[in-house]
């Protein structure tokens, strides 16, 4: 069979907004094909398709504001509970 994924995540120092970086990685059948990161601040691809995803995924400004939105709504939210429950702890 044919594996479309997706993995997303978080990489931080701090609960500081500017010091975390929220990426997403389209693979598929385990070949990268294009990701974004936020310390970019846009998408990046890796093969013919992926450049060509990529290009697109830039220039449509609502995705943009859409994966630029869920650092804060994803990583910002739940980093803050990360320090709460577990890293203040350790």
């Amino acid at each position: 069979g044919y594996l479309w994924h997706v993995d997303t995540g978080c990489v931080f120092n701090s609960s500081d907004l500017n010091d975390i970086e929220y990426f997403e990685i389209y693979n598929y059948n385990k070949l990268k094909l294009f990701r974004f990161s936020s310390t970019l601040d846009k998408y990046v691809g890796y093969t013919e398709f992926g450049i060509k995803q990529a290009t697109a995924f830039n220039n449509d400004k609502d995705l943009i504001a859409d994966v630029r939105a869920r650092k804060e709504y994803i990583c910002l939210n739940n980093i803050k509970l990360d320090y709460e429950s577990a890293l203040t702890k350790s």
